[in-house]
Protein backbone atom coordinates (compact mmCIF):
# COMPACT_ATOMS: atom_id res chain seq x y z
CA UNK A 1 0.00 0.00 0.00
CA UNK A 2 1.44 3.37 -1.06
CA UNK A 3 0.88 6.49 1.09
CA UNK A 4 -1.58 8.97 -0.39
CA UNK A 5 -1.21 12.74 -0.85
CA UNK A 6 -1.44 15.17 2.05
CA UNK A 7 -4.88 16.75 2.46
CA UNK A 8 -6.43 19.37 4.75
CA UNK A 9 -8.81 18.66 7.65
CA UNK A 10 -9.47 19.60 11.26
CA UNK A 11 -9.04 17.58 14.44
CA UNK A 12 -10.48 17.45 17.96
CA UNK A 13 -10.22 14.78 20.66
CA UNK A 14 -12.48 12.65 22.84
CA UNK A 15 -12.09 10.07 25.57
CA UNK A 16 -9.80 9.90 28.59
CA UNK A 17 -6.03 10.56 28.85
CA UNK A 18 -5.34 6.81 28.71
CA UNK A 19 -7.41 6.39 25.54
CA UNK A 20 -10.37 4.77 27.28
CA UNK A 21 -13.86 5.73 26.21
CA UNK A 22 -13.01 5.40 22.53
CA UNK A 23 -13.66 1.68 21.99
CA UNK A 24 -16.91 0.47 20.48
CA UNK A 25 -19.14 2.37 18.14
CA UNK A 26 -19.64 2.26 14.43
CA UNK A 27 -16.79 -0.09 13.50
CA UNK A 28 -17.91 -2.81 15.91
CA UNK A 29 -14.60 -3.14 17.71
CA UNK A 30 -14.74 -4.31 21.32
CA UNK A 31 -12.59 -3.87 24.43
CA UNK A 32 -10.80 -7.17 23.93
CA UNK A 33 -9.66 -5.95 20.50
CA UNK A 34 -7.88 -2.87 21.83
CA UNK A 35 -4.42 -4.39 21.36
CA UNK A 36 -5.08 -4.59 17.62
CA UNK A 37 -4.74 -0.82 17.25
CA UNK A 38 -3.58 0.59 20.60
CA UNK A 39 -4.68 3.94 21.99
CA UNK A 40 -3.96 5.99 18.87
CA UNK A 41 -7.32 5.89 17.17
CA UNK A 42 -9.79 8.29 15.60
CA UNK A 43 -13.48 8.67 14.88
CA UNK A 44 -13.96 9.94 11.33
CA UNK A 45 -16.53 12.38 9.98
CA UNK A 46 -19.07 10.87 7.60
CA UNK A 47 -17.21 12.22 4.57
CA UNK A 48 -14.18 10.12 5.54
CA UNK A 49 -15.99 7.20 7.20
CA UNK A 50 -17.88 6.30 4.00
CA UNK A 51 -20.53 4.08 5.60
CA UNK A 52 -17.94 2.02 7.53
CA UNK A 53 -15.77 1.34 4.50
CA UNK A 54 -12.92 3.23 6.22
CA UNK A 55 -12.91 1.05 9.35
CA UNK A 56 -9.38 -0.19 10.01
CA UNK A 57 -7.68 2.28 7.65
CA UNK A 58 -4.64 4.18 8.91
CA UNK A 59 -3.76 7.85 8.66
CA UNK A 60 -0.68 9.92 9.36
CA UNK A 61 -1.71 13.28 10.82
CA UNK A 62 0.28 16.44 11.51
CA UNK A 63 -0.80 19.75 12.99
CA UNK A 64 -0.87 22.55 10.40
CA UNK A 65 2.06 24.75 11.39
CA UNK A 66 1.49 28.40 12.11
CA UNK A 67 -1.31 27.58 14.53
CA UNK A 68 -0.76 28.34 18.22
CA UNK A 69 -2.44 25.07 19.14
CA UNK A 70 0.28 22.95 17.53
CA UNK A 71 2.81 21.19 19.72
CA UNK A 72 6.48 22.04 19.19
CA UNK A 73 8.66 20.56 17.91
CA UNK A 74 6.22 19.35 15.27
CA UNK A 75 5.48 15.63 15.14
CA UNK A 76 3.19 13.34 13.19
CA UNK A 77 1.00 10.60 14.64
CA UNK A 78 -0.48 7.52 13.00
CA UNK A 79 -4.05 6.62 13.92
CA UNK A 80 -6.42 3.80 13.03
CA UNK A 81 -10.02 4.59 12.08
CA UNK A 82 -12.21 2.84 14.65
CA UNK A 83 -15.41 4.89 14.90
CA UNK A 84 -17.77 7.41 13.30
CA UNK A 85 -17.88 10.99 14.55
CA UNK A 86 -21.61 11.85 14.60
CA UNK A 87 -22.82 14.64 12.34
CA UNK A 88 -23.18 18.00 14.01
CA UNK A 89 -20.56 20.65 14.55
CA UNK A 90 -17.12 19.85 13.19
CA UNK A 91 -18.13 16.43 11.88
CA UNK A 92 -21.06 17.60 9.76
CA UNK A 93 -20.98 16.58 6.10
CA UNK A 94 -19.00 17.39 3.95
CA UNK A 95 -16.32 18.34 6.50
CA UNK A 96 -13.25 16.10 6.69
CA UNK A 97 -12.60 15.80 10.40
CA UNK A 98 -10.76 13.52 12.83
CA UNK A 99 -12.05 13.21 16.40
CA UNK A 100 -8.92 11.64 17.82
CA UNK A 101 -8.24 9.74 21.02
CA UNK A 102 -6.68 12.07 23.57
CA UNK A 103 -3.22 10.39 23.50
CA UNK A 104 -3.09 10.73 19.71
CA UNK A 105 -4.24 14.36 19.69
CA UNK A 106 -1.78 15.39 22.40
CA UNK A 107 1.10 14.03 20.34
CA UNK A 108 0.57 16.80 17.77
CA UNK A 109 -1.42 19.54 19.56
CA UNK A 110 -1.97 21.17 22.94
CA UNK A 111 -4.85 20.10 25.18
CA UNK A 112 -6.17 23.64 25.52
CA UNK A 113 -6.35 24.09 21.73
CA UNK A 114 -9.49 21.96 21.52
CA UNK A 115 -9.58 21.99 17.73
CA UNK A 116 -6.70 22.45 15.28
CA UNK A 117 -6.26 22.46 11.50
CA UNK A 118 -4.33 19.38 10.37
CA UNK A 119 -2.89 17.73 7.31
CA UNK A 120 -3.42 14.02 6.82
CA UNK A 121 -2.70 11.19 4.42
CA UNK A 122 -3.57 7.50 4.13
CA UNK A 123 -0.61 5.31 5.05
CA UNK A 124 0.00 1.56 5.31
CA UNK A 125 -1.13 0.00 8.57
CA UNK A 126 1.80 -1.51 10.43
CA UNK A 127 0.55 -4.22 12.76
CA UNK A 128 2.10 -6.59 15.27
CA UNK A 129 1.05 -10.17 14.69
CA UNK A 130 -1.53 -11.52 12.32
CA UNK A 131 -5.05 -10.73 11.19
CA UNK A 132 -7.58 -11.72 13.86
CA UNK A 133 -10.98 -13.30 13.38
CA UNK A 134 -13.50 -13.38 16.22
CA UNK A 135 -16.59 -15.49 15.54
CA UNK A 136 -19.83 -15.01 17.45
CA UNK A 137 -23.44 -16.00 16.85
CA UNK A 138 -25.17 -19.38 16.80
CA UNK A 139 -25.17 -22.49 14.57
CA UNK A 140 -27.42 -20.78 12.02
CA UNK A 141 -25.92 -17.29 12.07
CA UNK A 142 -22.24 -16.40 12.19
CA UNK A 143 -20.83 -12.93 12.82
CA UNK A 144 -17.12 -12.53 12.09
CA UNK A 145 -15.22 -9.49 13.39
CA UNK A 146 -11.92 -8.85 11.62
CA UNK A 147 -9.15 -6.79 13.24
CA UNK A 148 -5.42 -6.09 13.07
CA UNK A 149 -5.32 -5.95 9.29
CA UNK A 150 -2.04 -4.64 7.86
CA UNK A 151 -1.45 -2.92 4.53
CA UNK A 152 -4.47 -0.89 3.44
CA UNK A 153 -6.23 -1.96 6.66
CA UNK A 154 -9.79 -1.52 5.41
CA UNK A 155 -11.51 -4.74 4.39
CA UNK A 156 -13.85 -4.53 1.40
CA UNK A 157 -14.68 -8.21 0.85
CA UNK A 158 -14.67 -11.37 2.99
CA UNK A 159 -15.14 -14.94 1.77
CA UNK A 160 -15.11 -18.26 3.60
CA UNK A 161 -14.66 -21.87 2.49
CA UNK A 162 -15.08 -25.19 4.27
CA UNK A 163 -14.77 -28.82 3.23
CA UNK A 164 -18.40 -28.84 2.05
CA UNK A 165 -18.89 -25.14 1.24
CA UNK A 166 -17.33 -23.47 -1.83
CA UNK A 167 -16.06 -19.91 -1.59
CA UNK A 168 -18.99 -17.92 -0.18
CA UNK A 169 -19.04 -14.16 0.34
CA UNK A 170 -20.00 -12.72 3.72
CA UNK A 171 -22.15 -9.59 3.95
CA UNK A 172 -21.09 -6.53 5.94
CA UNK A 173 -23.41 -6.44 8.95
CA UNK A 174 -21.96 -3.22 10.37
CA UNK A 175 -18.46 -1.85 10.72
CA UNK A 176 -15.97 -4.71 10.58
CA UNK A 177 -18.57 -7.32 11.50
CA UNK A 178 -19.39 -9.65 8.61
CA UNK A 179 -22.30 -12.10 8.59
CA UNK A 180 -23.09 -15.43 6.98
CA UNK A 181 -25.97 -17.81 7.69
CA UNK A 182 -24.29 -20.95 6.32
CA UNK A 183 -23.50 -23.82 8.67
CA UNK A 184 -19.87 -23.31 9.73
CA UNK A 185 -19.77 -24.94 13.17
CA UNK A 186 -17.76 -28.16 13.25
CA UNK A 187 -15.83 -27.29 10.10
CA UNK A 188 -12.30 -26.02 9.55
CA UNK A 189 -12.51 -22.46 8.18
CA UNK A 190 -10.43 -20.87 5.43
CA UNK A 191 -10.94 -17.16 4.76
CA UNK A 192 -10.10 -14.89 1.86
CA UNK A 193 -10.12 -11.14 2.42
CA UNK A 194 -9.72 -8.22 0.05
CA UNK A 195 -8.72 -4.67 1.02
CA UNK A 196 -9.46 -1.36 -0.71
CA UNK A 197 -6.23 -1.39 -2.71
CA UNK A 198 -7.21 -4.71 -4.28
CA UNK A 199 -4.85 -6.75 -2.12
CA UNK A 200 -6.27 -10.25 -1.65
CA UNK A 201 -5.07 -12.71 0.95
CA UNK A 202 -6.10 -16.35 1.32
CA UNK A 203 -5.79 -17.50 4.93
CA UNK A 204 -5.95 -21.26 5.18
CA UNK A 205 -7.18 -23.12 8.24
CA UNK A 206 -7.83 -19.99 10.28
CA UNK A 207 -10.11 -21.86 12.69
CA UNK A 208 -9.83 -25.59 13.51
CA UNK A 209 -12.65 -28.10 13.25
CA UNK A 210 -13.47 -27.66 16.96
CA UNK A 211 -13.59 -23.84 16.92
CA UNK A 212 -15.93 -22.19 19.42
CA UNK A 213 -18.09 -19.07 19.36
CA UNK A 214 -16.49 -16.15 21.19
CA UNK A 215 -12.94 -17.27 20.46
CA UNK A 216 -10.41 -15.22 18.47
CA UNK A 217 -8.19 -16.89 15.89
CA UNK A 218 -5.02 -15.24 14.60
CA UNK A 219 -3.32 -15.90 11.28
CA UNK A 220 -0.72 -14.20 9.06
CA UNK A 221 -0.93 -10.65 7.77
CA UNK A 222 -0.33 -8.51 4.71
Amino acid sequence: FTPGPWKEAKATFYGAPDGSGTIGGACGYEDDMRDAFGVRTAALSAALFKDAQACGSCYEIRCAQGNDGCRQPAETVQVTATNLCPSGGWCSYPNEHFDMSQPAFLQIAKYEAGVVPVQYRRVPCKKNGGIRFKITGNPNFNLVTITNVGGAGDVTKVEVRTVDLPWTELKRNWGEKWEIDSQLLGRRLTFRITTSDGGRLTLRRVAPVNWQFGQTYETRNY
